[in-house]
């Protein structure tokens, strides 16, 4: 299924420019953004190599109509639409594969796109630089999976071929336990290091630790009540390994802070405060950093 075409990574912000970059010489690529650019992009690696990768750099409606895969790398607010003005472009029966942060178009686009569609949920730290740079600011691990469980080998080799482009990956059978995990994630770092403007890495800081601890307390019990199992080390040394591993990291949220655009507050805090309305959960803490966070 993924041996006819491109891969084709939709989305040109930070964690498509990593994907790019990555995969650059691994599989033929081509990165869909606003504007076409023949200028390589320049990964600049957590070890502090810099390297320049040629890619294919296009608009939407450049992109070939047979491709091996979709990696679909938007904010969860621009998702649906950036799709559907791919999909008059290309064969019903492409691969999809969702990395949005958040739960919010994860389910309906997995029901709506004819194609297989797959979730990845990643604790790669990456952030833009200028129009034709990012940084890879810190190794994590991607999982993928199917929400239904399905298409396995799928998800096998995708997960392979990102491996070997220095990206750690493994497939994922129940991959809605992932995805509460990364949104466990996502929810303790991204509104804090958002609203004062500071790296992953200082939250390991007064006064920020302990507004880190609060966000966990409440997610674990949001989590507890929503089925969805801890990790084997525990919710709080998931989040603060991963708070370690990308200490040099500017968060997403973040970003789009610093840049004017808008965020993934609702992607990433929406579904927790639906989740402990049904549950009639008290959770100070998340609702009042989603008033704080700009939408």
């Amino acid at each position: 299924m993924m041996s006819g075409g491109d891969w084709l990574i939709l989305g040109s912000g930070a964690l498509g420019r990593l994907l790019a970059t990555r995969l650059s010489g691994q599989v033929p690529i081509a990165l869909v953004g606003r504007k076409a650019s023949t200028q390589p992009l320049s990964l600049t690696t957590p070890e502090g190599e810099t390297l320049a990768h040629k890619v294919a750099r296009i608009t939407t409606n450049q992109a070939p109509a047979q491709l091996g895969v979709i990696h679909l790398t938007t904010k969860a607010y621009a998702a649906e639409a950036a799709l559907d003005e791919l999909a008059v472009c290309i064969a019903d029966e492409t691969p999809l594969v969702l990395w949005q942060n958040g739960y919010q178009v994860q389910e309906p686009l997995t029901r709506r796109w004819p194609g297989p569609v797959l979730c990845a949920t990643t604790t790669e730290g990456a952030y833009t630089q200028g129009d034709d740079g990012v940084v890879h600011a810190g190794h994590g691990h991607t999982f993928i999976g199917h929400l239904d469980g399905c298409h396995q080998d799928l998800a096998a080799r995708i997960a392979s071929r990102l491996t070997s482009a220095g990206l750690s990956a493994e497939p994922c059978s129940n991959i809605r336990q992932r995805l509460g995990h990364k949104l466990a994630i996502n929810a303790a770092i991204n509104p804090l290091v958002a609203r004062f403007r500071i790296r992953n890495g200082q939250l390991r800081d007064r006064p920020f630790r302990p507004m880190v601890d609060a966000v966990i307390a409440e997610v674990t019990a949001i989590m507890h009540a929503e089925g969805i199992e801890a990790p084997e080390s525990g919710w709080s040394a998931m989040i603060w390994k991963v708070i370690e591993g990308t200490a040099s990291n500017r968060a997403s949220m973040l970003q789009d802070v610093l840049a004017n655009r808008p965020t993934e507050r609702d992607a990433i805090l929406g579904p927790l405060l639906d989740a402990a309305m049904r549950h009639g959960l008290d959770v100070p803490v998340l609702t009042a950093l989603y008033r704080e966070t700009p939408g």
